[in-house]
Protein backbone atom coordinates (compact mmCIF):
# COMPACT_ATOMS: atom_id res chain seq x y z
CA UNK A 1 0.00 0.00 0.00
CA UNK A 2 1.65 3.12 -0.83
CA UNK A 3 0.90 6.61 0.79
CA UNK A 4 -0.86 7.77 -2.77
CA UNK A 5 -3.23 4.76 -1.36
CA UNK A 6 -4.06 5.04 2.18
CA UNK A 7 -7.14 3.16 2.89
CA UNK A 8 -11.01 4.68 3.89
CA UNK A 9 -12.39 3.06 7.05
CA UNK A 10 -15.93 3.06 6.76
CA UNK A 11 -18.99 1.08 8.69
CA UNK A 12 -19.30 -2.15 6.90
CA UNK A 13 -23.25 -3.09 5.30
CA UNK A 14 -24.76 -6.23 3.90
CA UNK A 15 -24.28 -4.85 0.47
CA UNK A 16 -20.19 -5.13 1.09
CA UNK A 17 -20.80 -9.19 1.81
CA UNK A 18 -19.14 -10.24 -1.15
CA UNK A 19 -15.79 -8.41 -1.21
CA UNK A 20 -16.00 -9.09 2.48
CA UNK A 21 -16.08 -12.90 2.08
CA UNK A 22 -13.28 -12.68 -0.30
CA UNK A 23 -11.03 -10.62 1.67
CA UNK A 24 -12.26 -13.21 4.89
CA UNK A 25 -11.83 -15.83 2.77
CA UNK A 26 -7.96 -15.51 1.34
CA UNK A 27 -6.82 -14.26 4.81
CA UNK A 28 -8.26 -16.92 6.75
CA UNK A 29 -6.08 -19.60 4.38
CA UNK A 30 -3.46 -19.19 6.20
CA UNK A 31 -4.86 -20.22 9.57
CA UNK A 32 -6.28 -22.75 8.13
CA UNK A 33 -3.00 -24.01 7.06
CA UNK A 34 -1.34 -22.89 10.47
CA UNK A 35 -4.34 -25.26 11.98
CA UNK A 36 -4.86 -27.71 9.37
CA UNK A 37 -8.07 -26.92 8.93
CA UNK A 38 -9.48 -26.38 5.71
CA UNK A 39 -13.55 -26.45 7.08
CA UNK A 40 -12.79 -23.41 9.20
CA UNK A 41 -16.29 -21.32 9.71
CA UNK A 42 -14.40 -18.08 7.98
CA UNK A 43 -13.62 -20.14 4.87
CA UNK A 44 -17.12 -21.86 4.97
CA UNK A 45 -19.37 -19.33 5.76
CA UNK A 46 -21.77 -18.42 2.61
CA UNK A 47 -22.26 -15.18 1.63
CA UNK A 48 -26.20 -15.47 2.34
CA UNK A 49 -25.11 -16.46 6.20
CA UNK A 50 -22.32 -13.47 5.67
CA UNK A 51 -24.94 -10.72 4.11
CA UNK A 52 -27.44 -11.72 7.04
CA UNK A 53 -24.66 -11.07 9.50
CA UNK A 54 -24.13 -8.04 8.63
CA UNK A 55 -27.70 -6.52 9.00
CA UNK A 56 -26.88 -5.43 12.28
CA UNK A 57 -23.06 -5.55 12.94
CA UNK A 58 -20.78 -2.89 14.21
CA UNK A 59 -17.91 -3.24 12.12
CA UNK A 60 -16.26 -1.66 9.95
CA UNK A 61 -14.25 -1.97 6.34
CA UNK A 62 -11.11 -0.19 4.65
CA UNK A 63 -11.87 0.27 1.81
CA UNK A 64 -8.99 1.64 -1.54
CA UNK A 65 -10.55 2.98 -3.88
CA UNK A 66 -13.54 0.66 -5.11
CA UNK A 67 -11.67 -2.26 -3.54
CA UNK A 68 -12.51 -3.40 0.08
CA UNK A 69 -8.56 -4.78 1.48
CA UNK A 70 -9.91 -4.98 4.95
CA UNK A 71 -13.02 -5.78 7.48
CA UNK A 72 -14.14 -6.65 11.09
CA UNK A 73 -17.18 -7.41 12.61
CA UNK A 74 -18.47 -6.64 15.63
CA UNK A 75 -21.86 -7.08 17.85
CA UNK A 76 -22.98 -5.38 20.91
CA UNK A 77 -23.86 -7.48 24.09
CA UNK A 78 -24.96 -5.57 26.64
CA UNK A 79 -21.84 -3.21 27.44
CA UNK A 80 -19.69 -5.55 25.95
CA UNK A 81 -18.68 -5.22 22.50
CA UNK A 82 -17.69 -8.40 20.91
CA UNK A 83 -15.16 -8.14 18.03
CA UNK A 84 -14.26 -10.93 15.44
CA UNK A 85 -13.41 -11.96 11.75
CA UNK A 86 -10.43 -9.33 11.55
CA UNK A 87 -9.48 -9.91 8.01
CA UNK A 88 -7.01 -8.04 5.63
CA UNK A 89 -5.92 -8.79 2.42
CA UNK A 90 -2.75 -10.73 2.13
CA UNK A 91 -1.38 -7.92 0.13
CA UNK A 92 -2.06 -5.57 2.38
CA UNK A 93 -0.90 -6.88 5.49
CA UNK A 94 1.51 -5.61 7.67
CA UNK A 95 0.86 -2.19 7.02
CA UNK A 96 -1.23 -1.33 10.20
CA UNK A 97 -4.69 -1.98 8.65
CA UNK A 98 -5.93 -4.25 11.27
CA UNK A 99 -4.38 -1.70 14.07
CA UNK A 100 -6.68 0.55 11.90
CA UNK A 101 -9.63 -1.33 12.01
CA UNK A 102 -9.52 -2.12 15.33
CA UNK A 103 -9.60 1.25 16.65
CA UNK A 104 -12.38 2.03 14.14
CA UNK A 105 -14.35 -0.50 15.39
CA UNK A 106 -13.83 -0.21 19.15
CA UNK A 107 -14.99 3.46 18.87
CA UNK A 108 -18.25 2.63 16.93
CA UNK A 109 -18.85 -0.09 19.97
CA UNK A 110 -18.18 2.94 22.18
CA UNK A 111 -20.62 5.13 20.31
CA UNK A 112 -23.26 2.03 20.38
CA UNK A 113 -23.42 1.79 24.02
CA UNK A 114 -20.17 -0.83 24.89
CA UNK A 115 -17.95 -0.48 27.69
CA UNK A 116 -15.53 -3.10 27.10
CA UNK A 117 -14.65 -5.23 24.30
CA UNK A 118 -13.62 -8.76 23.89
CA UNK A 119 -12.05 -10.71 20.97
CA UNK A 120 -10.52 -13.91 20.31
CA UNK A 121 -8.26 -15.88 18.61
CA UNK A 122 -6.28 -19.20 18.35
CA UNK A 123 -3.09 -20.27 20.11
CA UNK A 124 -1.12 -20.68 17.03
CA UNK A 125 -2.15 -17.46 15.74
CA UNK A 126 0.93 -15.73 16.55
CA UNK A 127 0.65 -12.69 14.75
CA UNK A 128 -2.78 -12.03 15.79
CA UNK A 129 -1.90 -12.23 19.62
CA UNK A 130 1.07 -9.84 18.47
CA UNK A 131 -1.39 -7.11 17.64
CA UNK A 132 -4.00 -8.02 19.95
CA UNK A 133 -1.70 -7.51 22.72
CA UNK A 134 -0.36 -4.04 21.03
CA UNK A 135 -3.45 -2.87 20.81
CA UNK A 136 -4.80 -3.65 24.19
Amino acid sequence: MTSSESPTVRPISPDDAGQVLTVQRAAFVGEALVYGDPDMPPLTQTLDELRAELVENLGCVAVVGDRIVGAVRARRDGELLLIGRLAIAPDQQGGGLGSTLLVAVEERGREAGARTAELFTGTLSEANQRLYEREG
